[in-house]
């Protein structure tokens, strides 16, 4: 049988070049690898050329309709992670492109990362540190988060591993989810609500849905207006979700505590953005989901879903021509 023919177009920095799982595919595959992003769409099609099987690495690479209809040999893109708002779903499916992810398996990490955001800012450690380190001693209350309220607004993997976590350091946890599930929250020991409830109940509010055209600027001026003076506000989904402006100006106002973003509406976040400004934030370069195992585990998936789905057994298909 002849080796599959896979590129890998978009792989900056590099993760997939450097993982075992890559080590591996090399032997089983024909693989045109890349480790730099393309520059552009005629760049990108140069590298994926008459591949059938293209391996996605970095999110900011599009896939619109019109580069989708340019790519006449693909049968599917492999998508590593999760997000798939820089995928057009329909017109994969109506030009027979399947389209696969990596569910699952950054869940722990994500969820690990949202609390190290939490203790975070309700510990002040940024400034603290920053002021040690330059010789003083400060002094002054902190938030502890035993007791308080924390807010999920989304249950899929993440958000039920923060949930867990948050259980098990003793916060009181409520949750708004589309889909509601009594079973799952009895399981959790969650209490299920509305989301205005929620936006004016919690003490932490965190963000866990996925970023499409309905859930644009899902969390906005509205919603932050609800939330308490003391509440802290933490987005590891998608930038998009949240109206950045309206965020700014609520830490900006203090009508809102402090916030822990690991995504923003623009990434990289350029210098001088004025949320970098912001002493009430703390802020990572969109790594929650990126420790060693998490990391490792999803590169593998991501090329698992491309020997499934030649070998005729699909996993993990989020858009194609049956779905």
């Amino acid at each position: 049988m002849d080796k599959l023919k896979i590129s890998i177009p978009d792989d900056y920095p590099p993760v997939m070049g450097p993982s075992n799982a890559f080590k591996m595919l090399k032997f089983r595959a024909d693989v045109d690898y890349h480790e730099s992003l393309p520059p552009s769409e005629e760049v990108l099609l140069e590298r994926i050329g008459d591949a059938p099987y293209v391996i996605n690495i970095r999110s900011s690479i599009r896939f619109p309709a019109e580069t989708l209809e340019k790519l006449k040999s693909v049968k599917l893109l492999s998508l590593w992670g999760t997000g798939t708002d820089h995928v057009d779903l329909e017109a994969a499916a109506r030009l027979g492109i399947t389209v696969t992810n990596t569910p699952g398996v950054s869940a722990i990490a994500m969820a690990e990362h949202t609390l190290a955001l939490m203790l975070t800012a309700a510990r002040d450690i940024v400034r603290i540190d920053g002021k040690t380190r330059r010789g003083g001693w400060p002094r002054g209350f902190v938030t502890q988060l035993h007791g308080k309220t924390l807010g999920i607004i989304g249950l899929g993997a993440i958000g039920q591993q923060v949930a867990r976590i948050a259980r098990g350091i003793g916060m009181k946890v409520i949750a708004w989810t589309r889909h509601a599930n009594i079973l799952l929250a009895q399981e959790l020991d969650i209490e299920l609500v509305q989301l205005d409830d929620l936006y004016r109940r919690a003490d932490v509010v965190s963000l866990h849905i996925r970023q499409t055209p309905e859930t644009a600027n899902f969390v906005g001026e509205r919603e932050f207006d609800m939330m308490k003076r003391t509440a802290i506000f933490i987005n590891t989904a998608r930038g998009g979700v949240v109206d950045e402006a309206a965020m700014i100006k609520a830490l900006e106002s203090q009508s809102i505590a402090a916030a822990g973003l690991d995504v923003f509406s623009q990434e990289p976040l350029p210098e001088g953005h004025p949320i970098t400004k912001l002493s009430n934030v703390v802020i990572t370069p969109h790594s929650g989901g990126i420790s060693k195992e998490a990391l490792e585990a999803g590169l593998q998936m991501s090329i698992d879903n491309v020997f499934d789905f030649a070998n005729g057994d699909p996993q993990h298909v989020v858009a194609g021509p049956h779905s």
